[in-house]
């Protein structure tokens, strides 16, 4: 007779040793550390409040490690959700984004209900790879102005990258040296950290290293300023029939991307925890409607939807964690630091956090990609390069669908139009 959830979760816990637990608190606390100045940094970038960007991994926490199926995949912003809800913040503020999270995930619930997820893994690699190499440039790209003391409002008007690019060009004659210097700190910092121990939280070092200099320099460059200790508030929108053409279509690609960044990291960090098994049917579309449940409750804040972070679930998986323990202990140790070491976080140079996200642009980049190009197959190559394109000159939206589109047309092509071997051979 097959035991009840309630009975192997008594199993487990029976089996919990001292080891496990150290692993598990050791993994937390580096994840934790990993996250506080990545979602600041990505929360800005999205022209959100800050502290917005800490709070979706602990508002979301809870819900993914009761119900995910991973126990140790740690969700958190990530930069492939940053288009789409930048876009929803520029058009509607924060109840924009609250709307674009909160739809996105009703429908990450329904693709579980569908039975979509086991679907969604079949997107080929090179489009998810051009995907992630584009939002790399683009995160790049949107931080320079910052990075070079010359940021306006016109160098934010773009909704592009390129758009940004050309608008930071035109203002090189107004660079300023010190936050150029706390940004180059950040990547120096960070980069080295990570190719010193992967233990290290890289971006904390870097920021750890950049707020040293501006205080040995006497630098006054403006920080993030106060930020505040208790939970944010419920976000305030309001519902018009004009968001059926606006809202959905973004969040439908949300949900959509979101999914292939959770079943792909999922499956990577299977890898790295020596389970190299694939992922079963119906664990991913279980892990789906997990984080649709979860991100129900981070949208009402306002919180951008939480998806797999690579880093910190690997942090975890490095530390000697495994289980479900991490994710609870990862958002416990992340809400004390938000309610004690605010006065800290508020002094962090906002130049920092753009050489955080300019950092991790540049890891996102996957240099070994473009390394692979030219041993790539010709439609691998075209979608790869078509995708990436597409994020910085046109939006994520159209990316993704640019990318797949190059498959459909090769298939369409080899089916219907591509002459018979037979038939070449007989001409």
């Amino acid at each position: 007779m097959n035991a009840g959830p309630s009975a192997i979760a008594l199993r487990r816990a029976q089996r919990y040793r001292w080891p496990q637990l150290v692993g598990d608190l050791s993994g937390s606390v580096v994840a934790a550390l990993i996250a506080l100045p990545y979602g600041l940094a990505m929360a800005s970038l999205m022209g959100l409040p800050p502290e917005l960007g800490v709070y979706t991994s602990i508002l979301t926490a809870p819900v993914i490690a009761l119900l995910g199926r991973n126990p140790v995949l740690i969700g958190g912003t990530a930069s492939a959700t940053v288009p789409f809800i930048a876009a929803a913040v520029r058009s509607q503020g924060v109840g924009g984004a609250a709307k674009v999270s909160l739809v996105a995930a009703i429908v990450m619930m329904a693709f579980c209900v569908m039975r979509l997820g086991r679907h969604i893994m079949r997107v080929p690699q090179a489009v998810v790879t051009g995907f992630s190499c584009g939002i790399g440039g683009m995160m790049l790209i949107s931080q320079m102005d910052i990075m070079l003391g010359v940021a306006s409002p016109l160098t934010r008007a773009s909704s592009t990258a390129v758009g940004q690019l050309a608008a930071v060009i035109s203002n090189l004659g107004n660079i300023s040296i010190f936050p150029l210097i706390l940004s180059a700190a950040v990547i120096a910092g960070a980069t080295a950290s990570s190719r010193w121990s992967h233990r290290v939280p890289a971006p904390l070092a870097g920021v750890l290293l950049a707020a040293i200099l501006a205080r040995i320099l006497g630098m006054r460059v403006k920080d993030i300023g106060d930020v505040p200790t208790s939970l944010p508030p419920f976000a305030a929108f309001n519902w018009a029939p004009r968001d059926v053409f606006t809202v959905l279509p973004s969040a439908i690609a949300l949900a959509f991307v979101s999914s292939v960044n959770i079943l792909i990291t999922s499956r990577v960090v299977e890898h790295f925890r020596g389970r190299h098994k694939p992922m079963k049917l119906a664990d991913a579309d279980a892990e789906l409607g997990a984080y649709g449940i979860a991100n129900i409750c981070g949208g009402m804040f306002g919180a951008p939807l939480s998806v797999g972070i690579p880093a910190r679930s690997l942090a975890v998986v490095r530390c000697g964690g495994s289980t479900r323990l991490a994710n609870l202990l990862h958002a416990a140790i992340l809400f004390g630091i938000m309610r004690l070491g605010s006065g800290l976080i508020s002094r962090i140079p906002i130049a920092a956090l753009a050489g955080v996200t300019a950092w991790m642009g540049i890891c996102l980049l996957d240099w070994s990609a473009w390394r692979r190009l030219p041993r790539m197959s010709r439609v691998d190559a075209v979608a790869f390069l078509s995708t990436a394109i597409s994020v910085m000159a046109v939006n994520a939206v159209l990316a993704v669908a640019v990318g797949c589109a190059v498959y459909a047309l090769h298939y369409a092509y080899v089916r219907w139009f591509r002459p018979e071997p037979a038939l070449q051979r007989a001409a």
